[in-house]
């Protein structure tokens, strides 16, 4: 009865050995195979063997991960405070490396992430970090992509998603648009007065040369005054008239 018991043991410890031995990797997994604590090779997908005992393996997942950079408390270059977060967009595309040189690719990945995000946007302006966006993104994601790369990481991209500025903060910055708008529109009238003084002295200039010209353009503005249907209507005397009745009178008393 023993040795019956015993050989049943024997052969569901083999059965146990066999199985485990059948490993199935997904599509978008790799798994990286140690012999006797040294690396050997990195396997899958589908299905592989793993040598119990003998053999270890580690699964890694190759597909791109999201990951949310916590907010970040930035001082930028003109000492102004603000809270930034990012999204960083990455994939393993060694496996080999993601598990040998590093001790958690994903955290380390995640705190450096958060370092760079406060290095780079301290060397910019507030201006520049609102205006600008899509050159930040570019820059972090540049040096993010350089020292990850011994992790065998590939950072796709980076995407800053909310700048928070204090109320205070907020007010200054709506003063300041306020100003540069009042500004414009002040440089836009001076222009106009600019040009309408340039125009009405080269039609003065024209006007003097046909007094008969002075004469039908204010006939015409006669006109215009009429068809405003106003109450009362002012009507000058031409220089030159007042001047010939003068000269008549002249004349006539001689």
């Amino acid at each position: 009865m023993i040795t019956l018991y015993f050989y049943i043991s024997m052969v569901v410890l083999v059965l146990a050995l066999l199985i485990s031995t059948f490993r199935i990797l997904r599509e978008y997994e790799r798994g990286v195979i140690f012999l006797l604590g040294r690396f050997y090779k990195v396997k899958g997908p589908g299905l592989i063997i793993v040598i119990p005992l003998i053999q270890t393996m580690v699964r890694v997942d190759i597909r791109i991960v999201v990951m949310d950079v916590p907010t970040q408390d930035v001082i930028s270059r003109d000492n102004v405070s603000v809270m930034v977060n990012a999204v960083v967009y990455y994939r393993v595309v060694d496996s080999q490396k993601a598990i040998i040189n590093v001790e958690n690719f994903h955290e380390a990945t995640s705190q450096l992430a958060q370092t760079t995000l406060r290095s780079v946007l301290g060397q910019h302006e507030l201006d520049e970090m609102l205006a600008s966006r899509d050159t930040l993104n570019r820059d972090i994601q540049t040096i993010l992509d350089q020292q990850t790369d011994d992790w065998g990481i590939k950072v796709s991209n980076v995407e800053i998603k909310h700048v928070d500025l204090n109320e205070s903060m907020i007010r200054a910055i709506a003063k300041q648009a306020e100003s540069e708008r009042e500004r414009r529109a002040k440089v836009i009238h001076a222009i106009g007065e600019l040009e309408a003084s340039e125009k009405l002295s080269a039609a003065a200039e024209i006007l003097s040369k046909q007094p008969q010209a002075l004469q039908l353009r204010y006939l015409q503005t006669l006109t215009e005054i009429a068809g405003e249907h106003s109450n009362t209507i002012v009507f000058p005397l031409p220089i030159d008239m007042i001047n010939s009745l003068r000269e008549n009178m002249a004349r006539a008393e001689k």
